[in-house]
Order: C-alpha cells, then structure tokens, then sequence
C-alpha cells in the first residue's frame, strides 16, 4: 500500500538546498563581478534549483519498474553523453579539463548523469543475479571491466575525482548486494594501486600530491590551494567571522563557490556551523536508509543503498578535500556546491528516495 513520501527526507533535502543558495550568495559575488554582475552565480544557481525541483516532482511520481526495465538504456544514454565531451564544439573546456557539453544556454556534465546512472544499473543488476555476486569471475569481474571502462573515460576528460566517486559508490553497493569482503578488498588494493600510479604519472595530479604531502615547501604554488582553505577553515573560530564576511573568498580559495564552498562556510559560521551542517548531512543519509531497509523488494532495496552511498561519498570525499585530509579531488558537495548538472540529478535522486518511501513496507 502507497504512503506519503517520507516528509522528513524530503525537509531535510529543502534545508540543504537552502543553506547551499545562501552560501552561494555570500560566495560568490567577488568573482561574478568580472562577469559585470553580482548575482550572475546566484541567479544560475536558482534557475539549477528549479529545474532539480521539477526532476524531484518527476522522480517521486516515476514507476519504478519501469526505471529498473530502462536501466541499461539509460546508462548507455549516459555513456553516448559522456563521450560527445570530445566532440570538438560539443565539449567545453574550463581549466584545462573538458567535462561539459556546451548546450548554449547553459553547460552540461554528462558524468554526474554517469554517477546516477551507474547506481541504477547497478542495482538493477544486482537484484537480478544475487546468488553470483559472490564469485568473482561470473559475477564481479563483468561489473569490474565496466567499471574500469567508464572510469577510463573519465579520467581522460581529466577527472580523477568523479571516477573515484562512481568506483567508491559500486563498491559498497557490491558489499551490500553480499560481495565477499576479500575480493573488495582485493578490488581496493589494486584500485590505489591504480589511482597512485596515475598520480605519478600526471603532471599536474603529482603536484596535488606533493601539494598535500607538504604544502608549506611551495605554499604560493602547489600548496596555496591547501593552506588557503586550512585557513579559512581555522579562521571561523567557534561562531565565525559572520555570513558574508568571509576573507579567503577575495581570490584565495579555488572554486570558492563550488568545491571549497564548506571552507567559505567554516569561515563565516564557525564550528557551530559547520557541524550543523555536519548533522544535517547525517540526518540525510540516516533518513535514506532507513527508506532503504523498508525498501519492498530487492530492486528499490539496492537502488536506495546505491543512492545514499552515492551521497555519502561525495560528502565525504568533498568534507576531507576541504580539511586537507586528502588531496584535491574536485568533488562538489551535494546541495550546497554551486553546479547545475549536480543539482538537478542530486534532486531527481532524491525524487526517486521519496518514491521509494512511498512503497515500504
């Protein structure tokens, strides 16, 4: 029987997105002004809002077995998507990476599309072959090369972080689904392996690496970024400097409104912020799985858990970015970073949790 989506959920969602536009606002406006208007990243923002407002309305209403059935399809969609990034005309390049399509009006990342399409074919995949997820052959292996096949993609456009994201995220949904621990492990083992390699490999990945291992022997080049947001983390104090007065926002902190945005709010809310924030966050995942295990059956059971992993992940990846636990990752943090691709598909998730609710048992 049909309930009411889960109210709790969905508030909890609606005060995110609204801490988020506030600290979008107060962010922002330092750099917008060499765009020639103040509010040009708060007005993006909203209009993102919107249009993730439609996608939870969507969401909420989709049959999800219908979402099951187009799995694949809307996968491969994602992965069309992904590639027409090097099309030249179709990919933009900002910062020496090129990760959107350029659709005039404004740009889209196909791999945040990726991130959720992953989760659902995962799911999809997992709730039908249950009993061959624990052999490594039959089971992990086809879901592994696919994997690595997406990450590659990704880690070509360059981004390291969102492959990391999506990998992170199949993992524990491999866990979940009852993969053995020794071939995660393994799995994990070969990964870092991976990830260091690449590290050492790339120019510019070997500087974040050496920028994190000790910022202060260059701290005007590869460690500026670190110790920039160190300070506006330390800076804040216990209740911060005040909303809006951020100092490191003037030109200090990259992507001051994006990826080091919790800096920017560790600065002008203090401790006292930044942990209500914290406990929102918690609140948030703990709510998506308690919808989880009232999950009516082992498709929306999986697609729940794939789904609060998935923002679990980019919590905590963006968070020890930020706190200099990590190296730079260039991970957002859901709801709060300015980014229209993530917003609308971070909303269309949450859409499809509230769905889910609305079947548990």
């Amino acid at each position: 029987m049909k309930k009411r989506p889960d109210l709790i959920l969905l508030l909890l969602t609606g005060l995110l997105v609204l801490i988020g536009l506030i600290m979008v606002f107060s962010s922002s406006p330092a750099l917008a002004l060499k765009l020639g208007d103040p509010f040009y990243y708060l007005k993006r923002h909203l209009f993102y809002i919107v249009l993730g407002l439609f996608g939870l309305h969507f969401a909420l209403n989709l049959n999800l077995h219908n979402l099951k059935r187009w799995s694949l399809s809307i996968l491969g969609l994602a992965i069309v998507l992904l590639l027409l990034v090097y099309i030249p005309g179709m990919g933009k390049t900002l910062g020496g990476a090129t990760r959107w399509l350029d659709l005039y009006v404004f740009s889209f990342q196909p791999s945040e599309l990726v991130k959720f399409a992953m989760v659902v074919f995962l799911a999809a995949v997992l709730a039908k072959g249950k009993e061959e997820i624990g052999k490594f052959y039959s089971g992990l292996f086809p879901l592994l090369l696919l994997l690595g096949i997406v990450s590659a993609i990704i880690i070509k456009q360059p981004d390291l972080g969102t492959a990391i994201s999506i990998f992170g995220t199949a993992l524990i949904m491999f866990f979940i689904a009852g993969a053995q621990l020794w071939h995660l492990l393994l799995i994990l083992s070969f990964s870092a392996l991976g990830v260091l390699a690449l590290s050492l490999t790339s120019q510019y990945r070997l500087k974040r690496l050496l920028g994190f291992i000790n910022p202060w022997s260059d701290p005007l080049n590869i460690g500026f970024h670190i110790i920039q947001s160190l300070l506006a983390v330390g800076s804040g104090g216990w209740l911060g400097l005040g909303l809006g007065n951020s100092r490191q926002k003037f030109f200090y902190l990259p992507q001051q409104y994006a990826d080091f945005i919790f800096a920017v709010l560790c600065e002008e809310l203090g401790f006292i912020g930044a942990t209500t924030l914290i406990l929102i966050f918690l609140g948030f995942l703990v709510r998506g799985l308690r919808i989880a295990r009232r999950a009516g059956d082992d498709f929306t059971f999986l697609l729940a858990s794939g789904l609060v992993a998935m923002f679990a992940v980019q919590i905590f990846l963006n968070l020890m970015v930020v706190l200099g636990l990590i190296p730079t990752t260039g991970i957002p943090l859901p709801f709060i970073s300015y980014g229209g691709t993530a917003m609308i598909v971070n909303l269309f998730a949450v859409g499809l949790l509230a769905n889910i609710s609305k079947q548990s048992k």
